[in-house]
């Protein structure tokens, strides 16, 4: 009835398609494999035989199981709040679920308030068995607050968290509260750690973190005195720290094991490829659509290709292949979301925080406008959400060291019939309608431009003109003026010597006229 895919080697992860293929080649040169197919060609046929008798799969009651969905209203009930042990409460501002079972819960606890850190504020963070509220079931000691925290989701027992003084801290829970390795303070980011994850890889022990430093920096946690790798996220791709973008928020997609996205403080989108071959083609572009922070950055599980993003007063769906807006995106809030993420088991539901303590749950299939479920989950605001893998139970930290779990009921945790092709039909639609909007956008940019090159010539033209009639005038000037100085010059020697002169003032006359004539032929202007 539940069929999970297992028999594969510590070595071999089976989301990764080559590395399976090439181990299923390896097992077919085997001596042994032939034998072993045949063993179980016989057990098959059994099972078949079995089945073509008695319908081991048949479901009984399934048409009053829909209608019983249906009718449900959606609802969360709260079961555990964990509070902060300590006298001097601190903000829960990283969560991690327990990767077996989710039946435990790692907390961050910082003040991320400058120089707002008391005296007697603990550095502690812990780890919570949810059901065990009472106390943590074990204490994690950093040298630093932590800023984040993240469970290893091949070895349970190991945990990786950013410090808010830059460094890496590394944790065997089968070795005590103390950290096993840290990262060396040369080595590590200039400001807290506000983001780390881990990655898939065949040793399981490589993880990589991003801060307001400007740089994301890759690690092994078995040798974390420098980091194995380093990007600096310079817009103009000269790997200049000066101008580098602050990260504040990280995705990584194990089915692309090559591409990560970054979330920045002033509101872009980087998206990345690690494999590029020189520092400048390692941020391959950007999407800008926040007015501030993006504090929470995931690819839909179902539908990598389009991603979640929280900023300012909003949340926003993007597709890969549209940079320059979201395809979708929520009305804007009364306060500022904190945090977002992904139901992993419904591709439609999503969830986000705010900063007035309501948790709201939004099912884009059944309205985009309003969310489906809103909660008033504290009375302090609500600064990191974490969902458990089975999409039950949804653990939200509040200013005040709480964190409240909240089970949701099955309408908004288990999927629902023809929800996969109506939720990629979705995406599909909206991103032909973004691109349609953009080329038509496209289209009135160039017009407008063309419109002002031709503006700007017909200026040109009109000034030359304007030019050409001032010199015209200018010279018309000039000769009424030489015109007039002769005839007053005349009239004084006339009245000098009116016989005298009479000859020399006619020729001189004669002369003004004349040169009033040239100046008419030549400026083509009316000197009368």
């Amino acid at each position: 009835m539940n069929h999970v895919e297992g028999g594969w080697p510590k070595d071999i992860n089976p989301k990764d398609v080559e590395q399976t293929i090439r181990f299923r080649k390896k097992v077919e040169k085997e001596e042994n494999y032939i034998n072993c197919l045949q063993h179980l060609g016989s057990v098959m046929e059994h099972c078949i035989k079995q089945n073509n008798a008695i319908d081991i799969y048949q479901q009984y009651f399934e048409e009053d199981e829909e209608l019983e969905e249906s009718s449900e209203l959606p609802s969360a009930k709260t079961i555990n709040i964990l509070r902060d042990p300590n006298e001097v409460k601190r903000t829960i501002t990283s969560l991690s679920w327990h990767p077996d079972g989710g039946r435990k819960l790692a907390a961050a606890y910082c003040n991320l308030g400058f120089q707002k850190n008391p005296k007697d504020m603990s550095l502690d963070s812990y780890i919570w068995e949810i059901e065990n509220p009472s106390c943590p079931e074990m204490t994690l000691k950093p040298e630093s607050p932590l800023v984040c925290l993240d469970y290893n989701p091949k070895d349970p027992h190991t945990l990786v968290g950013g410090s808010y003084n830059g460094q890496i801290a590394y944790w065997d829970t089968r070795r005590g509260s103390q950290p096993v390795e840290y990262s060396s303070l040369e080595h590590s980011h200039r400001d807290p750690v506000y983001k780390i994850i881990w990655l898939q890889s065949k040793t399981g022990t490589e993880a990589f973190s991003a801060s307001t430093d400007g740089q994301v920096l890759w690690w092994d946690v078995r040798k974390l005195s420098e980091p194995t790798e380093r990007l600096v996220l310079d817009p103009g791709r000269e790997g200049n720290l000066d101008r580098a973008l602050g990260a504040i928020s990280l995705e990584f997609e194990p089915t692309m094991p090559t591409k990560f996205m970054v979330g920045t403080e002033q509101g872009l989108v980087v998206s990345c490829n690690r494999k590029a071959k020189t520092a400048a083609e390692k941020i391959v572009c950007t999407y800008d659509g926040h007015h501030g922070p993006i504090y929470a950055l995931q690819r839909n599980p179902f539908f990598p290709k389009n991603f979640l993003t929280v900023g300012d007063w909003t949340a926003r769906i993007w597709s890969e292949d549209i940079k320059e807006s979201s395809i979708m995106w929520t009305k804007y809030q009364m306060s500022y979301l904190m945090d977002a993420c992904w139901s992993p088991v419904r591709p439609s539901v999503f969830f986000t925080v705010k900063m007035e303590g309501v948790l709201d749950i939004w099912d884009i299939l059944f309205k985009q406008s309003d969310p489906s479920l809103s909660v008033k989950v504290s009375d302090k605001a609500l600064y990191s959400l974490r969902v458990q893998d089975n999409g039950q139970l949804v653990a939200c930290g509040s200013q005040n060291g709480e964190a409240t779990l909240l089970e949701i009921c099955s309408g908004l945790s288990t999927l629902q019939k023809n929800e996969k092709s109506l939720a990629a039909a979705m995406f599909e639609r909206e991103t032909k309608r973004e691109k349609i909007l953009e080329a038509r956008q496209r289209e009135i940019r160039l017009k407008e431009r063309s419109r002002s090159e031709q503006s700007r010539e017909d200026e040109a033209g009109r000034e030359d003109g304007e030019d050409n009639l001032e010199q015209l005038i200018a010279r018309a000037e000039n000769d009424f003026y030489s015109l007039v100085e002769a005839e007053m010059r005349r009239r004084e020697r006339r009245e000098e010597t009116p016989q005298e002169n009479d000859v020399c003032d006619e020729r001189e006359v004669q002369n003004g006229v004349e040169n009033g004539k040239t100046g008419d032929e030549t400026g083509n202007t009316d000197l009368s």
